[in-house]
C-alpha cells in the first residue's frame, strides 16, 4: 500500500507527514475488538469474557448494543480502547472484506492477526506524531525508514503477520520515538524532570513542575493534576486513568492520544491540542470541588 502524506506545521514551517488511516472506523470492521481480546471482570469491564468469544452486547450488525450506555453499564474499558485503525485494516485489507461470521474457518487466524496488527498501527501513530515534531536531518530520516518498515509489516499477509516478533520490532522503534521527544523538548528549551515509568498513582502533582517532563510510561492513575502545566511533557504510554485534569494545560503535550483523555477526568477549563476532542463524559462527571488551598504545618496557607 503506497504512502501518501499531508502537511503539518513544525517550528513554524510546513513539513510532510504520512497520511494513513490510524483511527478506528467501526463501520468498516466486523466487531473484531469485541471478540478477539479477553475481558476480566473489573472496574473496566462488567463481565469475564475469554479471548475469541463475542461479547454478549455485540449485535449481528457488528455494532455494540449498549454503545451509548457503556460507562453506565460497567464497560468504561471499551470506551477508551482504540485500535488505531487496525480493525478495519485487518477486516478490509488483510482479509479482503471477509466477515469472521461468514468464514468461521478463518476466525481464529483473523483474531490472532489483529493482535499483531494493532500494536503495529499504534507504532505508526506514534511515528506520525514524531515526524510532525522532527525537522529535516538524520533523526527524521531514521523515523521515516521506521515508518515505512512498520507500514510494510502492517500490510503483510496473515501468515507474515503471525510470524512477526512485534515486541522486537517495537524495541527497535521505541528508542527513535524517545529521541524525537527529547529533541523536541530540547529545541523548545523544555527539558524537564525524568519521570519515565514513575509510580505516581494518586499523587498530588498540582504544585510539581511538569513542564517538559519525561512521563513516558508513567503511572498517573488517579493523580491530581488540577491546574498543572504539561506543556512539552512527553506522555507516551502514560496511564491517565481517573487522573484529574481540571484546569490542566495539555495543549502542547507531546504524544498525547485521545484514548488517554477518554480515560481521564477533566472539564471545560482543561487545555487540549486542537487535534483532540473534549470527551463528552467530562461534562457529566461529579468531582470533588477544587480546594482553594490548605494550611501548611507552619499554619500559613499554601499557594
Amino acid at each position: 500500500m503506497g504512502r501518501s502524506s499531508k502537511p503539518s506545521v513544525q517550528g513554524g514551517k510546513e513539513v510532510e507527514v504520512p497520511d494513513r488511516e490510524l483511527r478506528a472506523d467501526c463501520g468498516r470492521c466486523f466487531g473484531i475488538c469485541c471478540v478477539a481480546p479477553a475481558f476480566a471482570a473489573s472496574a473496566d469491564f462488567a463481565i469475564d469474557k475469554p479471548a475469541g468469544r463475542p461479547c454478549p452486547n455485540l449485535g449481528a450488525d457488528s455494532r455494540c448494543g449498549i454503545h451509548a450506555e457503556l460507562r453506565d453499564r460497567g464497560f468504561p474499558g471499551c470506551t477508551v480502547f482504540d485500535c488505531f485503525g487496525a480493525g478495519q485494516h485487518v477486516a478490509q485489507v488483510t482479509f479482503g472484506g471477509r466477515d469472521w461470521r461468514d468464514d468461521p474457518r478463518h476466525a481464529a487466524t483473523m483474531f490472532a492477526t489483529f493482535a499483531v496488527a494493532r500494536p503495529l498501527h499504534e507504532l505508526l501513530w506514534y511515528l506520525t506524531e514524531a515526524l510532525a515534531l522532527t525537522p529535516d536531518g538524520p533523526l527524521r530520516a531514521e523515523l521515516t525508514r521506521a515508518y515505512d518498515e512498520t507500514a510494510r509489516l502492517a500490510d503483510g499477509s496473515p501468515a507474515e503477520l503471525l510470524a512477526l516478533d512485534v515486541d522486537a520490532h517495537r524495541g527497535r522503534v521505541n528508542p527513535l520515538l524517545s529521541r524525537a521527544g527529547e529533541q523536541a523538548r530540547a529545541r523548545a528549551g523544555r527539558l524537564g524532570a525524568d519521570r519515565r515509568g514513575a509510580p505516581l498513582i494518586g499523587a498530588d502533582l498540582r504544585r510539581v513542575d511538569l513542564v517538559g517532563a519525561n512521563l513516558r510510561g508513567a503511572y498517573l492513575i488517579g493523580a491530581d493534576l488540577r491546574g498543572a502545566d504539561l506543556g512539552w511533557a512527553d506522555l507516551t504510554g502514560a496511564d491517565l486513568r481517573g487522573a484529574d485534569l481540571r484546569g490542566a494545560d495539555l495543549s502542547r503535550a507531546l504524544f498525547l492520544h485521545q484514548s488517554q483523555l477518554d480515560a481521564a477526568r477533566g472539564d471545560a477549563t482543561t487545555g487540549l491540542p486542537d487535534r483532540l476532542r473534549r470527551p463528552p463524559h467530562w461534562s457529566s462527571l461529579t468531582l470533588t470541588p477544587v480546594r482553594s488551598g490548605r494550611r501548611s504545618p507552619t499554619g500559613r496557607r499554601r499557594r
